[in-house]
């Protein structure tokens, strides 16, 4: 049930919105004047408020401007009997939500407080989003060699020099390249992922570049490529090492140049693109045997980033384990589990051959398998290979 705020200085003005808006099963607070009303704004959560503009000590534009500064997130709506259209425009350029005439529209009030209440609750969906996002996004645990990407990545994010990072499969390329673009100059962009081996060799210049209709058989439509997708932002190229040679001549061009040219085109297309790669290839080795281009790797890899394995640091095992228990937990709606010390001893101990993605997949399996605590037992039973 929403809480609402109504903050006017004509007493039969707030028992009648009080009465309406009760009727309707809202939970009402009524303030006298600006002052009060700011005071029990300051106190209590609101979902909406409603606040009348001419009002003694605190007038209703001065509530809005301060209310701005406890919570910003709620909703103002205001009410006025001296209203004109300058008024209602000064409200609205300060942040209220709507304006609404005196005596107030029943059914235009009620409309408008539902439309308030869906963006609040929008609001907050955003937020808890935004933070399940956060820590799923978390570079998690303190060991030497993570601590040197981090300070690594600190120094890098805010240039625009491209970035070649390295590792096995499953030890967090992506969320090395993640943290590059949100801590770089370009976050308010887009950052856009390409995995360059699930692409068809045939197709991944189309992928990358776009195509003009009637280019090929299938191109029954002119498409924007992911160069042009991530204009301002950056470019994500994952296991760039499994790309046709052909496709990295052109990527070689268009970071030598900063153009790409559309599958099917003869116009050249300017991009300003950041560009990350990830590969879990030797590309030395690779270049070595024909399969990647030698120039293109000095082009990529102005900062090599190495990700170690999970096995080279184990001490971030138990901070990693907790940090999945926590996530899990909350994505299954229940307590979280506590874990054995010698349980937590023998998942140091284990081979990551997966790595952090391996690590996961057991907390998960542990989670729904084990008693309310994750005991020797059940990683001997659930994750240690039987002899």
């Amino acid at each position: 049930m929403a809480n609402i705020l109504i903050i006017d200085d004509e007493k039969s003005i707030r028992k009648t919105l009080s009465e309406i808006l009760s009727y309707e099963g809202y939970k009402i607070d009524e303030a006298g004047d600006g002052e009060e009303g700011l005071k029990k704004f300051s106190e209590k959560t609101y979902d909406v408020v409603l606040c009348d503009i001419k009002m003694p000590k605190l007038d209703g534009i001065e509530f809005l401007d301060r209310s701005k500064m406890v919570n910003p997130d709620v909703p103002v709506i205001m009410i006025s009997g001296h209203g004109n259209l300058d008024t209602a425009v000064e409200a609205v350029k300060k942040g209220a939500f709507d304006y609404i005439s005196k005596p107030p529209d029943l059914n235009r009030l009620l409309i408008t407080l539902r439309n308030a209440l869906d963006k609040q609750s929008l609001v907050t969906e955003t937020k808890v989003l935004k933070r399940k996002i956060g820590k799923a996004l978390e570079m998690v645990g303190d060991s030497g060699p993570l601590n040197k990407i981090k300070d690594t990545i600190e120094k890098v994010a805010p240039t625009d020099a491209r970035v070649l990072i390295t590792g096995e499969n499953g030890v967090g390329k992506e969320l090395v390249a993640r943290w590059i673009h949100e801590k770089s100059n370009r976050s308010s962009g887009p950052m856009v992922e390409v995995n360059c081996a699930a692409i068809p060799s045939e197709l991944i210049e189309s992928e990358l570049f776009g195509h003009e209709k009637g280019s090929f058989t299938s191109a029954i439509k002119q498409r924007i490529g992911k160069f042009e997708t991530a204009n301002g932002g950056t470019l994500f190229l994952d296991e760039i090492g499994d790309m046709s040679l052909n496709a990295q001549a052109k990527v070689l061009r268009a970071l030598q140049e900063g153009k790409i040219t559309r599958v099917g085109a003869d116009k050249d297309i300017s991009v300003d693109v950041r560009v990350i790669a990830a590969t879990n290839k030797d590309l030395l080795k690779e270049v070595d045997e024909k399969n990647f281009r030698l120039d293109l790797y000095h082009r990529l890899g102005v900062i090599i980033i190495h990700v170690p394995s999970l096995n080279e640091r184990r001490d971030d095992v138990p901070a990693l384990v907790e940090h999945f228990l926590d996530i899990i937990a909350t994505e299954y709606g229940q307590p979280k589990k506590e874990v054995d010390p010698r349980a937590m001893d023998a998942l140091k101990q284990y081979n990551w051959t997966g790595n952090i993605r391996e690590l996961r997949n057991v907390v998960e399996r542990l989670i729904i398998l084990s008693g309310k605590t994750i005991t020797l037992e059940d990683v001997e039973n659930y994750v240690l290979p039987k002899k």
